[in-house]
């Protein structure tokens, strides 16, 4: 990359504690993990920019200028350029200086495996490392609150609206932290005696498809959907208070997870599968804990133990009953402006 090549990278996240309630203001509970995306940025000689994505299959794609989508190509390139396209014109929008013509590169490859997408917040660490690379080719220095709101407003507008931007917040900070909807976030410790693990439960899931459905329930349903939604905020309520507390917290999961099957089972969004039931049952009889995360519906899940209680088996039982268990680290570096 040459002298004047700006590279951004950031990283994944897990949802802990809080989906679905954190859209109707209750705090949640994410951490960053060590599956980083990354951003090349390089000034070129325009007016066209030229955007490569390898992970989606795009190679030195010529765009219009000013970063513009051209006209004429397929809806499904247009699909997954709508993360960029809404940086680009957000970052454009508030900049205070006009952007130069770039060339970008998106390498996205830490978060898929043998060809499975993880569902571990790519196009979250895309929207916050996009966002400061264009942020610095116009010239500007942002604070973090600044950038995680930036890229926010650009990622939701990249998913129809939807989106608490947990997401995109806890890819510019890192660690792990504690998040309402649109405010900064609060740093919390990832304690020792508890483990964490991501679990590959199957293929995944749209997060905008399944928050639709959930928000139809709403649509048909106002009370039921009020009950259930205040029902998650208040174990929501207690996620950050029990970290500390490794069997508060076990215990904690299992609730919110519960919780959660009442909320799909009124709504039919396929937040919770059989396969996560199944899996479960597996951790609860080998002295885990099993949630899904997220969204949920195909994506990661995650497996919580007790470090001083931890069974040797357990991990091994998951992967027998095939679902891979993946040692990620937890508590993860944010937004970094990686060396040239």
């Amino acid at each position: 990359m040459s002298a004047h090549t700006i590279h951004v990278s950031a990283p994944g996240k897990l949802f802990l504690l809080g989906e679905y309630a954190v859209l109707e203001g209750a705090p949640a509970l994410l951490t960053a993990v060590d599956r980083r995306a990354h951003v090349h940025a390089t000034v070129i000689d325009g007016p066209a920019w030229r955007i490569s994505a390898p992970n989606l299959g795009l190679h030195d794609l010529v765009l219009g200028a000013d970063g513009r989508l051209p006209a004429e190509l397929a809806p499904a390139v247009v699909a997954h350029l709508k993360v960029f396209d809404a940086v680009r014109a957000e970052v454009q929008a508030r900049a205070t200086a006009a952007l130069p013509p770039l060339c970008l590169h998106i390498d996205t490859r830490d978060f898929a495996a043998d060809g499975h997408k993880l569902g571990l917040g790519s196009s979250a660490a895309v929207a916050a490392a996009l966002t400061a690379a264009l942020a610095t080719a116009a010239g500007m220095t942002l604070a973090r609150a600044e950038l995680a709101a930036w890229a926010i407003a650009a990622h939701r507008a990249a998913q129809d609206g939807t989106g608490s931007g947990g997401d995109v917040a806890v890819s510019v900070y890192g660690g792990v932290i504690s998040y309402v909807r649109d405010t900064p976030p609060t740093a919390l410790a990832w304690p020792e005696r508890l483990i964490g693990r991501a679990v590959v439960t199957g293929q995944g899931a749209s997060t905008p498809d399944l928050v639709s459905c959930v928000y139809a329930y709403g649509e048909r349903d106002a009370p039921g959907f009020t009950r259930d939604i205040q029902r998650l905020a208040a174990l929501a309520d207690e996620a950050a208070g029990a970290l500390d507390d490794t069997p508060a917290f076990l215990d904690l999961a299992a609730r919110y997870f519960s919780a959660l099957k009442t909320l799909d089972a009124h709504a039919g969004a396929g937040i919770v599968s059989p396969r996560h039931d199944t899996l479960a049952g597996l951790a609860a009889a080998h002295g885990g804990r099993f949630k899904s995360s997220g969204a949920g519906g195909g994506d990661v899940g995650l497996l919580f133990a007790d470090r001083s209680t931890l069974r040797a088996d357990l991990f091994e039982m998951f992967q027998a009953a095939g679902a891979d268990v993946l040692d990620l680290g937890f508590a993860a570096p944010g937004l970094i402006h990686e060396p040239q």
